[in-house]
């Protein structure tokens, strides 16, 4: 077979230290794209869309992104910057997404550094029809990018995963209301500028239906690996049974020339079933949110949204509500944060299932460590409390922000765990690449 034109790996993983091992059995055939000088920079690009957190589908796993910078620790990488610019409107409201999701706690544990790249300075590229836009420097000045994106849908871009999840790059609101002036191919312009080097997609916990915050989450157990992001997008719309005419950064993509029919070859060539088997359901938004996101008339709705009267109309409170209720906001921006003073064991209610061991991205027992109350190396991301099947870890504290979360998705977040053992064995891997 001649040689392939890029390399991907899908892999199966059930819990924490198996995400680990797979990483640290995966990566090695990508030993090329990492620095050989252990003080060279590296960015790592999760996403951190909402402050919600990623067992609801929405966000990247803190077990990956833990195995992630556990592995760079251990290979002697000092120089990690973990880089996200959060939604606009949680930046508008200058509420902190990568504090709340404990990722700042999550890079500090290795001694690594978490940096909300909105407030960075910037590096002109170019957009469609002569405009410029800023990606942060750091990005740029980058030796290795590794792209974490989440697997999902997304009611305006039809799938959300490599290519999508680097819009994060842009520094602030302003340059990333420009990649909305042309959608699909400035996101495809922002990638051609940053070329990240490896992509890990995060499908542990993936979402389908209304994503990319507003959807439905769904345990798949899987990473998937790769050095091409046009590739892995075309891989994931397969395993997600998703058409691939609807994912509108690939068409553009296509449109390019920027899959060529090698890609296309190489990937007939994989066994891509679906992970969930079936088809992930599609982002159906309701029919006014259809109609004004249309392409066709979505330039008439920016002209609108990005006057300075309907900018300051969105930053209030019971306009928020409106737009959230009628659908043309997926998010909820909470100001008042949360208070956790901690977690307790209801005693009667465990089972000891094992769910909080398997889903603790700091790998530790969370059922003894409620009964001990020494929290020592714990992240306080919740993981625990929000997929035990019983409710037996009580929060106390105020919830704040988590309110919301809870009102969505509590209970579609504790059926997540299938008490399926611990570790998880491979379920596919697909590698194509001769000395890979």
């Amino acid at each position: 077979m001649p040689d392939a034109p890029c390399r991907l790996h899908i892999r199966h993983a059930a819990d924490a230290a198996a995400v680990r091992r797979v990483l640290d059995e995966t990566l090695p055939a990508y030993a090329d794209v990492f620095p050989a000088d252990r003080d060279a920079a590296i960015l790592v690009k999760p996403n951190l869309n909402a402050n919600m957190n990623a067992l609801t589908g929405n966000t990247t796993d803190l077990r990956l992104l833990v195995a992630l910078l556990g592995h760079l620790h251990d290979a002697g990488y000092r120089r990690v910057l973990v880089g996200e610019g959060t939604n606009s409107g949680f930046y508008r409201n200058k509420i902190g997404v990568i504090e709340r999701l404990r990722v700042d706690r999550t890079a500090a544990r290795f001694g690594y550094t978490a940096v909300d790249l909105n407030y960075a300075p910037g590096v002109a590229i170019a957009f469609e029809n002569g405009v410029t836009a800023a990606i942060a420097q750091p990005v740029m000045d980058a030796a290795l990018v590794i792209n974490l994106p989440k697997l999902k849908t997304h009611f305006e871009a039809g799938m959300s995963v490599c290519l999508k999840n680097l819009m994060g790059c842009l520094v602030g609101q302003e340059n990333k209301k420009k990649t909305h002036q042309s959608l699909a191919a400035n996101i495809v312009n922002i990638n051609l500028a940053v070329r990240p080097a490896l992509a890990i997609v995060d499908a542990l916990i993936a979402m389908e239906g209304l994503g990319p915050t507003r959807g439905t989450p769904i345990r798949l157990d899987t990473l998937v690996f790769g050095d091409n992001p046009f590739a892995i997008d075309l891989a994931c719309a397969r395993l997600a049974g998703f058409p691939e005419a609807k994912v509108r950064p690939l068409a553009e993509a296509r449109r390019r020339g920027l899959i060529p029919p090698a890609l296309d070859a190489f990937l007939d060539t994989l066994s891509l079933p679906l992970l969930a088997g079936r088809p992930l359901v599609p982002p159906l938004a309701g029919r006014l949110a259809t109609f004004i996101h249309s392409p066709k008339r979505q330039k008439y709705f920016l002209a609108v949204r990005n006057t300075a009267f309907f900018t300051w109309l969105a930053g209030t409170d019971w306009f928020g509500k409106l737009l959230f209720a009628a659908g043309l906001r997926q998010d909820v921006f909470c100001r008042d944060e949360m208070r956790l003073t901690g977690l307790t064991l209801d005693r009667a209610a465990c089972d000891d299932c094992g769910a909080c061991r398997r889903f603790c991205p700091a790998g530790l027992d969370p059922a003894a460590v409620a009964k001990s109350g020494d929290r020592t190396g714990c992240l306080e991301c919740l993981y625990c409390f929000l997929v035990c099947p019983r409710s037996a870890l009580v929060f106390h504290g105020e919830q704040g922000f988590l309110a919301e979360q809870l009102r969505q998705y509590d209970g579609l977040v504790r059926q997540l765990d299938g008490g399926d053992g611990e570790g998880g064995e491979k379920k596919e891997e697909c590698l194509r690449r001769p000395g890979g």
